[in-house]
Protein backbone atom coordinates (compact mmCIF):
# COMPACT_ATOMS: atom_id res chain seq x y z
CA UNK A 1 0.00 0.00 0.00
CA UNK A 2 1.35 3.42 -0.93
CA UNK A 3 2.04 6.02 1.72
CA UNK A 4 -0.66 8.22 0.16
CA UNK A 5 -3.26 5.46 0.58
CA UNK A 6 -2.18 4.98 4.21
CA UNK A 7 -2.60 8.70 4.88
CA UNK A 8 -6.05 8.69 3.26
CA UNK A 9 -7.10 5.79 5.51
CA UNK A 10 -5.85 7.77 8.52
CA UNK A 11 -7.88 10.79 7.38
CA UNK A 12 -11.04 8.67 7.07
CA UNK A 13 -10.44 7.24 10.55
CA UNK A 14 -10.07 10.78 11.90
CA UNK A 15 -13.34 11.76 10.21
CA UNK A 16 -15.08 8.93 12.08
CA UNK A 17 -13.55 10.14 15.34
CA UNK A 18 -14.72 13.69 14.57
CA UNK A 19 -18.28 12.43 13.97
CA UNK A 20 -18.13 10.61 17.31
CA UNK A 21 -16.93 13.79 19.03
CA UNK A 22 -19.76 15.80 17.48
CA UNK A 23 -22.22 13.22 18.78
CA UNK A 24 -20.68 13.44 22.26
CA UNK A 25 -20.94 17.24 22.07
CA UNK A 26 -24.65 16.96 21.22
CA UNK A 27 -25.16 14.87 24.35
CA UNK A 28 -23.37 17.50 26.44
CA UNK A 29 -25.45 20.32 24.96
CA UNK A 30 -28.66 18.47 25.70
CA UNK A 31 -30.16 17.76 22.32
CA UNK A 32 -31.14 14.70 20.34
CA UNK A 33 -32.11 14.18 16.72
CA UNK A 34 -34.98 11.79 16.11
CA UNK A 35 -36.55 11.32 12.69
CA UNK A 36 -34.90 14.52 11.49
CA UNK A 37 -36.28 16.61 14.38
CA UNK A 38 -33.95 18.30 16.84
CA UNK A 39 -35.11 18.31 20.44
CA UNK A 40 -33.50 20.15 23.34
CA UNK A 41 -34.14 19.25 26.94
CA UNK A 42 -36.83 21.58 28.36
CA UNK A 43 -34.48 23.29 30.81
CA UNK A 44 -32.03 24.07 28.02
CA UNK A 45 -34.82 25.38 25.74
CA UNK A 46 -35.92 27.73 28.52
CA UNK A 47 -32.35 28.97 28.98
CA UNK A 48 -32.02 29.55 25.21
CA UNK A 49 -35.15 31.71 25.18
CA UNK A 50 -33.77 33.79 28.06
CA UNK A 51 -30.56 34.48 26.12
CA UNK A 52 -32.28 35.81 22.99
CA UNK A 53 -31.28 39.40 22.21
CA UNK A 54 -34.10 41.78 21.51
CA UNK A 55 -34.20 43.27 18.04
CA UNK A 56 -33.41 46.69 19.51
CA UNK A 57 -30.31 45.41 21.35
CA UNK A 58 -29.16 43.57 18.25
CA UNK A 59 -29.51 46.63 16.00
CA UNK A 60 -27.77 48.89 18.55
CA UNK A 61 -24.77 46.52 18.53
CA UNK A 62 -24.55 46.49 14.72
CA UNK A 63 -22.12 48.84 13.02
CA UNK A 64 -23.55 51.36 10.56
CA UNK A 65 -21.21 50.22 7.77
CA UNK A 66 -22.36 46.65 8.42
CA UNK A 67 -26.00 47.66 8.13
CA UNK A 68 -25.33 49.69 4.98
CA UNK A 69 -23.63 46.82 3.14
CA UNK A 70 -26.16 44.17 4.17
CA UNK A 71 -28.17 44.62 0.93
CA UNK A 72 -25.00 43.73 -0.98
CA UNK A 73 -24.51 40.65 1.18
CA UNK A 74 -28.10 39.50 0.62
CA UNK A 75 -28.00 40.29 -3.12
CA UNK A 76 -25.76 37.26 -3.57
CA UNK A 77 -28.92 35.16 -3.31
CA UNK A 78 -29.91 36.13 -6.87
CA UNK A 79 -26.94 34.56 -8.70
CA UNK A 80 -26.89 31.63 -6.27
CA UNK A 81 -30.53 30.74 -6.99
CA UNK A 82 -29.94 31.09 -10.74
CA UNK A 83 -26.83 28.91 -10.47
CA UNK A 84 -28.81 26.40 -8.38
CA UNK A 85 -31.35 26.06 -11.20
CA UNK A 86 -28.57 25.52 -13.77
CA UNK A 87 -26.83 22.88 -11.61
CA UNK A 88 -30.18 21.11 -11.10
CA UNK A 89 -30.74 20.86 -14.87
CA UNK A 90 -27.09 19.93 -15.50
CA UNK A 91 -27.45 16.92 -13.20
CA UNK A 92 -30.94 16.10 -14.43
CA UNK A 93 -29.83 15.92 -18.07
CA UNK A 94 -26.14 15.00 -18.07
CA UNK A 95 -25.56 12.68 -15.12
CA UNK A 96 -27.98 9.95 -16.26
CA UNK A 97 -26.44 9.90 -19.75
CA UNK A 98 -22.99 9.16 -18.30
CA UNK A 99 -24.40 7.04 -15.43
CA UNK A 100 -22.97 9.42 -12.84
CA UNK A 101 -24.93 9.22 -9.57
CA UNK A 102 -26.72 12.46 -8.76
CA UNK A 103 -25.73 14.53 -5.76
CA UNK A 104 -28.55 14.94 -3.25
CA UNK A 105 -28.95 18.61 -2.33
CA UNK A 106 -30.34 17.76 1.10
CA UNK A 107 -27.03 16.13 2.03
CA UNK A 108 -25.32 19.50 1.61
CA UNK A 109 -27.92 22.20 2.13
CA UNK A 110 -28.98 21.88 5.75
CA UNK A 111 -31.32 24.49 7.16
CA UNK A 112 -31.65 23.96 10.88
CA UNK A 113 -29.77 26.73 12.69
CA UNK A 114 -32.64 29.18 12.20
CA UNK A 115 -34.64 27.06 14.66
CA UNK A 116 -32.33 27.84 17.58
CA UNK A 117 -34.33 29.70 20.19
CA UNK A 118 -31.47 31.89 21.37
CA UNK A 119 -31.36 33.63 17.99
CA UNK A 120 -33.54 36.63 17.20
CA UNK A 121 -35.36 36.97 13.88
CA UNK A 122 -32.44 38.67 12.08
CA UNK A 123 -29.94 36.12 13.34
CA UNK A 124 -32.28 33.31 12.27
CA UNK A 125 -32.61 34.81 8.81
CA UNK A 126 -28.82 35.15 8.57
CA UNK A 127 -28.35 31.54 9.62
CA UNK A 128 -30.85 30.29 7.05
CA UNK A 129 -29.19 32.44 4.37
CA UNK A 130 -25.69 31.22 5.20
CA UNK A 131 -26.87 27.63 5.55
CA UNK A 132 -28.33 27.76 2.05
CA UNK A 133 -25.43 29.59 0.36
CA UNK A 134 -22.65 27.70 2.16
CA UNK A 135 -24.40 24.37 1.68
CA UNK A 136 -25.03 25.16 -1.96
CA UNK A 137 -21.33 25.84 -2.54
CA UNK A 138 -20.47 22.45 -0.96
CA UNK A 139 -23.17 20.80 -3.11
CA UNK A 140 -21.77 22.38 -6.28
CA UNK A 141 -18.27 21.28 -5.29
CA UNK A 142 -19.48 17.67 -5.11
CA UNK A 143 -21.29 17.96 -8.46
CA UNK A 144 -18.06 19.34 -9.96
CA UNK A 145 -15.97 16.65 -8.24
CA UNK A 146 -18.09 13.86 -9.71
CA UNK A 147 -17.91 15.50 -13.14
CA UNK A 148 -14.14 15.84 -12.80
CA UNK A 149 -13.77 12.22 -11.67
CA UNK A 150 -15.64 11.12 -14.77
CA UNK A 151 -13.93 13.32 -17.37
CA UNK A 152 -10.53 14.21 -16.00
CA UNK A 153 -9.44 12.41 -12.81
CA UNK A 154 -5.87 13.71 -12.95
CA UNK A 155 -4.19 15.59 -10.13
CA UNK A 156 -2.70 18.99 -10.89
CA UNK A 157 1.04 19.49 -10.99
CA UNK A 158 0.73 22.25 -8.38
CA UNK A 159 -0.57 21.60 -4.87
CA UNK A 160 -4.18 22.71 -4.37
CA UNK A 161 -5.11 24.75 -1.30
CA UNK A 162 -8.31 22.84 -0.53
CA UNK A 163 -8.98 19.90 -2.85
CA UNK A 164 -12.37 18.20 -2.88
CA UNK A 165 -12.82 14.81 -1.23
CA UNK A 166 -12.46 12.83 -4.48
CA UNK A 167 -9.25 14.51 -5.59
CA UNK A 168 -6.85 12.25 -3.65
CA UNK A 169 -8.02 9.21 -5.64
CA UNK A 170 -7.17 10.91 -8.93
CA UNK A 171 -4.21 9.83 -11.04
CA UNK A 172 -0.79 11.40 -10.78
CA UNK A 173 -0.03 14.32 -13.07
CA UNK A 174 1.98 13.09 -16.04
CA UNK A 175 1.31 9.36 -15.51
CA UNK A 176 -0.03 8.60 -18.99
CA UNK A 177 0.10 4.82 -18.51
CA UNK A 178 -2.07 5.03 -15.38
CA UNK A 179 -4.55 7.31 -17.17
CA UNK A 180 -4.97 4.88 -20.06
CA UNK A 181 -5.14 1.88 -17.73
CA UNK A 182 -7.32 3.28 -14.94
CA UNK A 183 -9.71 5.86 -16.41
CA UNK A 184 -12.53 3.37 -16.88
CA UNK A 185 -11.90 1.93 -13.38
CA UNK A 186 -12.26 5.39 -11.83
CA UNK A 187 -15.48 5.95 -13.75
CA UNK A 188 -16.83 2.62 -12.56
CA UNK A 189 -15.77 3.39 -8.99
CA UNK A 190 -17.78 6.61 -9.22
CA UNK A 191 -20.86 4.64 -10.29
CA UNK A 192 -20.38 1.87 -7.70
CA UNK A 193 -19.55 3.98 -4.65
CA UNK A 194 -22.67 6.11 -4.76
Amino acid sequence: MSRLKELLIEIRELEVRIADEISREADELGYTIKRGKIRFEEEISNRHRQLTKTLGDYLRECSWPGLLVSPIVYSLIIPVVIFDVFVFFYQLVCFPIFKIPKVRRRDYIVLDRHKLQYLNIIERFNCAYCGYVGGFIAYVQEVAARSEQYWCPIKHARQLENPHARYHDFLAYGDADAYVAQLNNLRQKLRDNE
